[in-house]
């Protein structure tokens, strides 16, 4: 009649095993996921998910979309502005007397 007790308390009282799980190494390679993106992105078959391939076809059309010629003419407006300014710049601190004033508002230089 003991044992019968000594086995139930042993059920009652067993702790539950850990559980296993397969853990599997991964090794990033860099040079192999610049090739996968570059063949999903020519429409090659690749090992990049349904999802990625979407994500990476919109950023392409997105790229292609940018005009060069929007993006010149943007360029030579900010070089056009960057010039007059300069050169607005330089007339008033050379051909003007706008410095002398300001220098002699705030006594720095006698008049």
């Amino acid at each position: 009649m003991q044992t019968k007790d000594i086995d139930m308390r042993l059920v009652f009282f067993r702790t539950p095993k850990a559980k296993k799980f397969s853990y599997q190494p991964r090794h990033y390679d860099a040079k192999k996921e610049e090739w996968e993106r570059r063949k999903a992105e020519l429409g090659y078959d690749s090992e990049l998910s349904k999802e990625e391939q979407i994500r990476l076809k919109m950023s392409s059309r997105w790229l292609r979309n940018t005009d060069t010629s929007s993006r010149r003419s943007t360029r030579l407006l900010t070089y056009f502005i960057y010039t007059v300014f300069i050169l607005g710049s330089i007339y008033v601190i050379l051909f003007t007397n706008l410095i002398e004033n300001l220098l002699a508002m705030f006594g720095l230089v006698s008049k």
